[in-house]
């Protein structure tokens, strides 16, 4: 089975350009070398994946022709423990990160304005 047909059918990918695109880009390797899309998947295979959500190290546990729902999905690939470890630390080194808060209000007001000018002229 191809490779883009796979990861789009074990949901790494919403469609199947998007996985030719990352292959494309080298972001799915497998034994330190970029794959392309049409590269056979045997079951066995190790996978590195990066995507939005992070980097997967995954072993293929099953083929799948059809996109099925995420619960069988999960059923296709088997996630390593060091893979799952390394994301959970850095979604929790994300969550940690200040977030961006936009500031209230606007423009400034005259009074402020004046504020403004009175705190330069020092």
């Amino acid at each position: 089975m191809r490779l883009d047909k796979w990861l789009w059918a074990a949901r790494f990918f919403k469609t199947r350009a998007l996985a030719v695109k990352s292959c494309e880009l080298g972001r799915v390797e497998a034994g330190g070398q970029a794959l392309k899309a049409a590269r056979e998947v045997k079951v066995g295979d190790l996978l590195r994946i990066r995507t939005e959500g992070g980097e997967f190290e995954i072993e293929v546990a099953g083929l799948s022709e059809m996109r099925g729902p995420a619960t069988v999905a999960a059923g296709l690939y088997q996630e390593t423990e060091a893979s799952r470890a390394r994301r959970a630390l850095e979604a929790e080194r994300r969550r940690l990160e200040p977030q961006f808060v936009p500031v209230e209000g606007g423009r400034p007001t005259k009074r402020d304005r004046r504020q403004m000018s009175r705190l330069r002229e020092r």
